[in-house]
């Protein structure tokens, strides 16, 4: 048996709703941003699998590598933003923080 396109789409599809699911239904902000993760992944997989049975060379490798530096962008910044919340508020429960409208 071949893997072919169809077996990639269903592990990026799993992947992305997997992420979905941890953000639309966590309170944790390390939760949420491990969805976000989740899918940026599901994403990559994506790319590299057009890429590879769309003989569109390596265009998908390297919209892939650019998602990987904006993932590694977007967790420094956001654990720095969940590392202050927990020193202001020493809770990261995003439903319990609204005092950020102040």
């Amino acid at each position: 048996m071949e893997i072919g396109l169809n077996h990639y789409l269903f592990i990026s599809g799993a992947l992305f709703a997997l992420g979905l699911y941890g953000i639309v239904t966590r309170k944790n902000a390390v939760m949420v941003l491990m969805g976000i993760e989740l899918i940026l992944n599901a994403a990559n997989i994506n790319f590299v699998a057009f890429s590879k049975f769309g003989n569109f060379g390596f265009d998908g490798q390297i919209f892939a590598l650019f998602v990987i530096i904006l993932a590694a962008a977007e967790a420094a910044i956001a654990l720095a933003i969940v590392l202050n919340i927990y020193k202001t508020f020493a809770n990261v429960n995003i439903d319990e923080i609204d005092n950020l409208k102040e």
